[in-house]
This record gives C-alpha cells, structure tokens and sequence, in this order.
C-alpha cells in the first residue's frame, strides 16, 4: 500500500524542523516592524554616540508620542522619523532644568536639555548590540531576513513562470521548437549563475527590484530542464493520447492534465532555488551590486562589518552569515523532505 506523501513528508524530522523554521521566518519578517525597537523606515535610525554597542540597554530622550510620522501601511514599510533621541548616560535633574551627559562622551561635559517638559527618558534594549553607525542590529537583521526572502519569493516565481512554460512547451511539441529551446537552455546553462546575475544587475542597474529580476531571469534554466523531461515522459501516456482524441486544445492538455503529474519534481526544484536566491542575493549584496542602502540585507552587513572579525566585535558579521547559513540550510533539508515524500516508490510493508 503506497503512503501518503504528507505521511512520508511528516516522519522525516529533520525535514519538518527546517520547515517550522522557514514558517517562523516568514511570519518574522512579513510582521517585522511590530516586532523590531527600531520602526523607523529600513530601521536606519543612527545613534553615532551609540556605535558597535555591545548588546544591552541605554537610555535615550525622546519626544514621546512625536518621534515618528505615520501613515497607513507603516507596518510593512516603516515610519518616518521626525526627530531623532538623544542617547544618554547620566542625567542630573535641576530645580527648572534637566541636564546631561551624552553617551559615548568621555569627557563627561553636561549638556542642557531645551524644553524638558517635550522630552521623556526611556529605556530601549539593543538585544544584539549596534552596528557601525549606531542602528539596532536586531532590527537591521530581521529587515535583511525580509529582503532575502522576498528576493527568493520573486525569483522562484519568475522562475517557474519562465521554466515552466519553455519546458513544457519543449517537451510537448519535440521536434525543431525542442531543438530552439534547447539550443537556448544550454546556451545560458553553460554560463556560470553568478556571472550572469552579475551581468543583469550592471545591465539592468542597482536596487532591490533589479536584483529580483537577475535573480530570477537566470534561476529558469533547471525547471525548464526538469519539466522538459517530465512532459517527454508523459506526452505519450493513455490520459494524454485520449485528451487527444478527444478534440482538446494544446494548452488544455499541457497545463490541466500534463502539469498536475509534474507539481511534486517543481515543488522540490522551487525549494533548491530558494536557497539559491538567498545565496545570490547575499553575494551580490556584499559585492555591492545588489540591495543598495539604507535597505537592510545580509549580505551587506557581513560586507560592512567583517573588518571587526578581527576585534572584539566579531559578532556584528558572524550574525547575518549564521542567520544566512540556516536560511540555506532549512531550505536544502525542506527540499530534500518533499524529494522522499513525493517518492512513489516508498510504501508500507
């Protein structure tokens, strides 16, 4: 008796952990501004007093209530900051005036805080510390763990949009259309995948939206590949011959009765890609022809911080590569769960 594949799927454990993962990702960084100290827009509020602060918390004045502008949708793109806090580390309370000492300054010179009544100390955790220009890293990570998610979003999907229909399309007709496409995957298979994002990106220009499309336009070669081969096989089985006969068009055959037999070879191709466009993306980024600042990414805090792997803040760059490395991980053990899942070949004894 052939098991379910969501059966298979659920038994390997390594499989549904990277999974669970990947699920916690997503929901981490389509809520990220509820959940980030930093809700200012691509979390780039800068504190140079406050630069590579280890993890801890610190006080800082700000004006209660005023310190951002809003607007609808703030949630998934951020607020504008009016008026940046003042980070402190001592205060001293006077009869009419508050004044104090800014943090960083090892001087201890006092400043006089103008209007106090506008002002309001708080305490704001920095759970990993700043980075080089005084931002909430924390904040900057989760913002970067959207970036590379959504880049891999976008990039499977155009993708599948592109391999899917050149593959099917070669795998059904044959004959010269197959020799055209083929001709075409071969020619972009044997150029290596970094080189010619690479060459998209300077074509195309820097941002995130191009790297999208670099991504993508060059990650299609596999699954038109794959479902080439899968069309081939199943061009000439009964169900196919029969909707043939039957008077139905090509493209009815192709996407309502050919592609459904496919869903389980694409859905593991998709996961492999995923992990690719993480990767590229990282390294494009890191490169500095990929995501451009302010906008948060992985790739380009390792880029910006691995100078102090060095020092005694070797944290700063050690954290977006581990953050990279289980991305890449859960992805590869996702993939390799649906692979044994989707295998016909595994039944109950």
């Amino acid at each position: 008796m052939e098991q379910h594949w969501w059966y298979r799927f659920r038994k390997n454990k390594p499989a549904v952990a990277g999974g669970f993962f990947l699920v916690l990702c997503s929901l981490l960084a389509v809520f990220a501004y509820l959940l980030i100290p930093d809700k200012s827009k691509d979390a780039n509020e800068q504190h140079l007093q406050l630069i590579a602060l280890p993890p801890g918390t610190q006080q800082l004045f700000v004006v209660p209530k005023q310190a951002y502008t809003s607007s609808f949708g703030w949630w998934i793109a951020g607020k504008e900051v009016s008026q940046q806090a003042i980070p402190v580390d001592t205060v001293y309370s006077f009869s009419d005036s508050l004044a104090y000492v800014v943090a960083g300054d090892a001087t201890g010179n006092l400043q006089l805080l103008a209007n106090p009544s506008a002002f309001e100390l708080q305490q704001r955790t920095y759970w990993l510390g700043t980075d080089i220009m005084g931002r909430d890293l924390w904040s900057r990570l989760v913002l970067g763990l959207r970036v590379s998610l959504a880049v891999g979003v976008i990039a499977v999907l155009i993708s599948l949009l592109v391999g899917v229909v050149l593959g099917a399309v070669a795998g059904f007709y044959g004959g010269w259309v197959d020799q055209c496409i083929g001709w075409l995957i071969n020619v972009i298979w044997s150029i290596p995948s970094l080189l010619l994002v690479i060459a998209f990106s300077l074509v195309m220009g820097k941002g995130m939206w191009q790297v999208f499309l670099a991504v993508g336009l060059t990650m299609w070669v596999d699954v038109a590949r794959i479902v080439r081969g899968q069309v081939l096989a199943l061009r000439e089985q009964e169900f196919v011959l029969a909707a043939k006969a039957m008077g139905f068009s090509d493209a009815r055959i192709i996407f309502r009765h050919i592609l459904p037999n496919v869903v389980g070879p694409i859905v593991i191709m998709s996961a492999s890609n995923f992990a690719t466009a993480i990767l590229v993306e990282s390294g494009l980024s890191f490169l500095g022809l990929g995501v451009q600042p302010p906008t948060a990414s992985l790739g380009m805090m390792i880029k910006e911080h691995y100078p102090y792997i060095i020092m005694d803040a070797a944290y700063l760059a050690m954290i977006p590569g581990v953050v990279i490395l289980l991305l890449v991980l859960a992805f590869n053990l996702f993939g390799n769960g649906l692979s044994d899942a989707f295998d016909s070949k595994q039944k109950i004894h």
